[in-house]
């Protein structure tokens, strides 16, 4: 069987757009908190020296922009011109507004829980394999792995040169088994972080090599034609907001499954789960985990559509790459027994009311061994 490479990236939380999805996602909490039902529509931006929070609020939680804004970028790492970005300085701007009435009165003003239609419309996607224990990709997991070994070292102090931004790029060697994939090796390893001004690249590199790739890549993965390419640019100094502007929602691949499967272009940060981009995606993935935990599938794609206003979705549909143990019609069945796809619904039974979002934001949306994570929880299915 033909082999073939395949790639994913992630980014840390120091990276410019990732700053934005926490700091989106951090006032979602906080609207959240007091006011379950709270409407969160929450862009933020950003560039040197600036934060700013702009969108559609319907909350009866008092906010403190100011204080969630600087503590969420004290948390990434940004604590000191001298990186670039300082929460004790930044200028954070606002520009909110209420949620459009029209908008409330066709999604959920005077409807049950169970009724409330979709947030909006669009089509979003869960995906699962069984190549990994946590039913993700590999090339999703190593890349995101990286990026959380990275933050631990620059946390502890272990890599005092660490600076909060940065990003990583697996690239694996496949072969298709059936439908299935079959990882065999890592072709290439690709890290570029932020550093301090006083730190040699052959410092960089070595410590890369041997505190982060080997401590996260399995030996068996690797071998002497594993290609490593390590902050390749040569220096990296000038990082997050200074370096680029930032953006919520504009690491949609990284947040879901690193280009496997499909996307629907909806982001999730500072999103209330009314927003079925965000519910909807959640509730694809815990079908698409749950018909792989099952046996089911080896592998599966799962899509869902909405109306604005609608509760029922528009169309369910799976595709097992010819590795089902039913027929694809047999699986949707199934599905449609064991899973109530109303937003209403979906946000009952995953508890999606909680301020859990921030922590979404950065090492990614699914794969996670978090109890908060409720869509990571395998429903065990009736057929």
């Amino acid at each position: 069987m033909a082999h073939f490479l395949f790639t994913s990236e992630c980014v840390s939380e120091g990276h410019p757009d990732k700053l934005c999805d926490q700091v989106s996602d951090a006032v979602l909490d906080a609207c959240l908190k007091d006011d379950p039902d709270s409407k969160v529509a929450c862009e933020t931006a950003s560039k040197t020296g600036m934060v700013m929070v702009f969108g559609e609020i319907t909350t009866k939680s008092n906010l403190d922009l100011q204080k969630i804004v600087r503590g969420t970028v004290q948390r990434i790492g940004f604590d000191d011109s001298a990186k670039g970005f300082d929460y004790k300085t930044c200028n954070v701007l606002v520009a909110l507004e209420q949620q459009s009435p029209d908008i409330a009165q066709g999604v959920h003003i005077g409807k049950a829980a169970e009724e409330i239609g979709a947030g909006d419309q669009g089509h979003m996607f869960g995906y699962a394999t069984d190549e990994t224990k946590e039913f993700m990709p590999l090339t999703h997991v190593l890349a995101t792995d990286l990026i959380v070994k990275l933050s631990e070292l620059r946390n502890n102090g272990t890599l005092a040169w660490l600076r909060p931004d940065a990003k990583t790029q697996v690239t694996v060697e496949y072969k298709h088994e059936g439908g299935a994939t079959v990882p065999l090796r890592v072709h290439t390893v690709v890290i570029s972080t932020q550093h301090s001004d006083d730190v040699s690249n052959d410092v960089i590199r070595r410590e890369l090599l041997e505190q982060v790739i080997k401590r996260v890549i399995p030996a068996s993965l690797l071998d002497d034609k594993t290609i490593f390419h390590l902050n390749p640019s040569g220096r990296f100094v000038i990082g997050g907001p200074q370096g680029d502007s930032g953006l919520t929602g504009r690491k949609i691949i990284i947040d879901t499954y690193g280009g496997w499967g499909a996307h629907g272009g909806g982001a999730f940060s500072g999103k209330d789960p009314s927003k079925v981009d965000r519910s909807g995606a959640y509730a694809a993935r815990w079908i698409a985990k749950s018909l792989i935990a099952a046996g089911l599938a080896r592998r599966v794609l799962v899509q869902v559509s909405y109306a604005i206003g609608v509760a029922e979705p528009l169309s369910i549909y799976l595709d097992t790459y010819g590795t089902g143990k039913k027929s694809d019609e047999e699986l949707l069945t199934i599905v449609k027994s064991n899973f109530d796809l109303r937003p209403g619904m979906i946000i009952k039974e995953l508890r999606l009311k909680r301020p859990i979002y921030e922590k979404t934001a950065y090492f990614g949306h699914f794969g996670r061994n978090d109890p908060d994570f409720t869509w990571e929880t395998v429903k065990p299915l009736k057929f």
